[in-house]
């Protein structure tokens, strides 16, 4: 070992990692690698370690994860967690409707703040967070995981070199079938279904065609949407039958500033007939392209058949025969992981980290007018915030 070498070891509260995605994301596939690789790297010599705490409400689960991970430190005690001055940094994965009061009293101990989205269940609330965090002088991101994924990133390439000519539209479909629970259990807890607990797709994914909307094609400046509560009845993790009161699909369309025409279709009620769970359809005067989570396919102009309509015949155009895949080009880590490691930095070397609350409340704000919009059944101006 280098004389010279140095670590940065910070204590990382990790709250709800016994949910879905704290675990599998954020404590799995992120912090643990982190770990292993021997931290984040910030120069030769120079190394940020996280030294985690799981935190949660239930401590066989609890005991488990840290048995799984070699994770030692662990508690149901958030304010035992946030009074130790190791602990600089605290992480909220929690269901939405709980997040708001863990980043306060993080907020109020001091800790650097990283939260997943939606940041909140309401505008208002989303902004009082961030005044908080900034008011108290404390760095503070939300987790905008999508940016880094492979297929956006070569769509960001392709955009970044002219491919497409001039922008026309972008066609996004997410989404798959979430099993009720009846015969088959279901692949999502529960109180996604429930409004009271938080619960719906339109607070949920908004958040995300926010972000990546506003950062790879354009500012959203409107929005028209019409949601829908497709399954009524669903059972949850103890298997009692509960009614659903929470949109499980939203049909969208976005302008954005720049004349982009963007059309959102997310389900957790439709089956997939797809290259990917999510796929991005670019559409520009040039050329097209249409990525999924990891790949990207592209057609140019000279590429671009020309059919003709007529039902009367067998189709003798393959369409997806005049497209090309992007070679993998880069070393794409996990999306989760390479925010985690920008955060740390941003924590520890005062590196740039613009994906901050307020940019989160963003998301917030156009599920906001998303669900009024359906409401209303009518366009609606998206303003700055």
């Amino acid at each position: 070992m280098p004389e010279d070498l140095k670590i940065h070891k910070i204590g990382v509260i990790l709250n709800g990692v016994t949910g879905r995605m704290g675990r599998n994301q954020h404590l799995l596939r992120s912090i643990v690698p982190i770990m292993r690789q021997g931290g984040v790297q910030v120069s030769p010599t120079e190394f940020i370690m996280p030294d985690p705490m799981l935190v949660g409400r239930d401590s066989v689960k609890l005991e488990n994860l840290s048995r799984e991970t070699g994770i030692s430190k662990w508690s149901t005690d958030l304010d035992a967690s946030l009074i130790d001055v190791r602990n600089l940094v605290y992480f909220d994965a929690q269901p939405t409707n709980l997040r708001a009061e863990g980043i306060r009293r993080a907020a109020a101990a001091g800790k650097h703040i990283y939260c997943e989205k939606p940041v909140a269940s309401d505008l208002n609330m989303a902004l009082d967070l961030a005044n908080i965090c900034d008011q108290a002088g404390i760095k503070n991101g939300v987790v905008q995981s999508k940016l880094w994924l492979p297929g956006i990133i070569k769509l960001k390439r392709l955009i970044e070199s002219g491919f497409f000519g001039e922008i026309l539209s972008v066609r996004g479909e997410f989404g798959y079938w979430v099993f009720e629970g009846d015969t088959i259990a279901p692949q999502r807890p529960s109180w996604y279904y429930r409004k009271e607990d938080g619960g719906g797709i339109i607070l949920d994914m908004f958040s995300h065609w926010r972000y990546l909307l506003d950062n790879v094609f354009g500012k959203v400046k409107s929005v028209s949407c019409t949601g829908a509560t497709h399954i009524l009845q669903r059972r949850d993790e103890e298997g009692q039958p509960y009614q659903c009161t929470a949109d499980d699909a939203a049909y969208a369309t976005f302008q954005l500033e720049n004349g982009i025409i963007a059309q959102f279709n997310s389900s957790w009620s439709s089956r997939v007939r797809r290259d990917d769970l999510l796929t991005l359809q670019v559409d520009g005067t040039k050329g097209s392209a249409v990525a999924g989570l990891r790949d990207c396919w592209t057609q140019h102009y000279g590429n671009t058949p020309k059919p003709e309509w007529n039902p009367d015949i067998p189709q003798p155009i393959n369409f997806y025969e005049g497209w090309s895949k992007v070679p993998e080009q880069e070393t794409y880590e996990n999306a989760f992981k390479t925010q985690w490691e920008l955060f740390l930095k941003h924590v520890v070397k005062e590196e740039p980290f613009p994906w901050n609350l307020h940019e989160g409340a963003k998301g917030v704000q156009l599920a906001e007018i998303g669900l009024q919009s359906w409401k209303e059944r009518r366009w609606l101006d998206v303003p700055e915030l």
